[in-house]
Formats: structure tokens, sequence, C-alpha cells
């Protein structure tokens, strides 16, 4: 297994990247002691662990960590937050890393910045997830062709009632609109005025 080398003295190195992802530059107490790391289920998957993500923003290499697909593959189990001896909201963190990527228009893992955008759309205008809206907005979004080759598990997850909308069971999906609008409309818009403040 070969290592990338970090060149921690290269002019790339952002030095307001912490303060612009954590305000209250709270990751700076972090350890790292390798807890979150650990703790986390995805942590074989991801190119760098959350406990090397934490160091990377503490020492601004912003373009390496919002490239990194490890903040995609969080499964917000708020594991690594739970168990951090140092109290670091970690969770929220990885979400804000995740909305800086999106804000910033990086576009390394679409697939995964996709599901994203989708699962906070379909929440936002239901206020649950709609598992056959969901996936009908994922896959509009990357590759509609895809959706064929899920056409046997969705149709064995429809027979068994797994799939269901706000109407009940469902046979075939409806439009999906595109507007902004739902039931969630007035809390996204506050938190988002919140999050825009300095």
């Amino acid at each position: 297994m070969t290592q990338e080398i970090l060149d921690l003295t290269a002019p790339t190195r952002d030095r307001a990247f912490l303060k612009a992802l954590v305000p209250d530059e709270k990751l700076r107490v972090c350890i790292q002691c390798g807890t979150c790391t650990a703790s986390c289920a995805s942590a074989y998957a991801m190119d760098y662990t959350p406990r090397q993500i934490w160091r990377m923003v503490q020492l601004g290499l912003r373009d390496e960590v919002l490239n990194s697909k490890t903040f995609w593959l969080c499964s917000t189990c708020y594991a690594c937050t739970v168990r951090c001896p140092r109290g670091i909201p970690l969770t929220e963190t990885i979400g804000a890393l995740k909305r800086m990527a999106i804000a910033r228009g990086i576009r390394r893992y679409k697939e995964s910045s996709n599901f994203y955008r989708a699962f906070m759309d379909v929440v936002r205008r239901y206020g649950r997830v709609d598992e056959l809206e969901l996936m009908v907005r994922y896959f509009l979004s990357t590759n509609p062709l895809a959706m064929i080759g899920y056409t046997p598990l969705g149709l064995a997850m429809l027979t068994h009632g797994k799939v269901t909308g706000q109407e009940g069971l469902r046979m075939a999906p409806r439009l999906v609109g595109v507007g902004r609008g739902g039931r969630l409309n007035a809390l996204f818009r506050k938190v988002e005025e919140l999050e825009a403040e300095p």
C-alpha cells in the first residue's frame, strides 16, 4: 500500500479554512486520538480517515479535504460525535464540508453530492423521506438509464410494500416537481439565514 505524502509547506494552505468551516474553531482542540476513525463504520472505504481529515482541516489543506470522498461516505450515524473525548461536533462539521463542496461547485464525486441534494430536497418537500421520489430524483440527476438495472429490486420492494409515498403504495412514480416548496420550507430558510451569518 502506497501512502500519499502531503506537502505541508505548500502555498496552497488556506489558513482561514478552519474558521470558515467551524466558526467557533472547536476543531482546534482535536487531539488526534483516532476515536472518530475507530467509531466510523465507513472508514474502510474512505480515502482519508476521519482523524486524517480533521488534521488536514487544522493544517489548512482545503483543496485536498474538499476533493476527498471521505465526507460523502459519512452516514451521519453520530458515533464519532458521541464518542469524541473533546466533545467536537464532528457530524455537523461533515455536513458543513458537504455544503461547502456543493457551494464551491466541486463535482468530483457527483453521484454522492447528487444523492445528498436529492435527499435534502425530498425531506424539505415532505418532512420525511419518500423513497420513490428520492430515487427518481437521484437517477434523473446522474444517469437515468441506470434506473433500468434497479427495476427487479424496485418491483420486489413494491410487491412487499417497502416503497410507499405520501398516498401509500404506488405502482408508478408520479412526476417529480422541480419547485423548492415544501412542508419544511420555513425551517430550511431559517437554517440558511443562520448559516449565512458571520
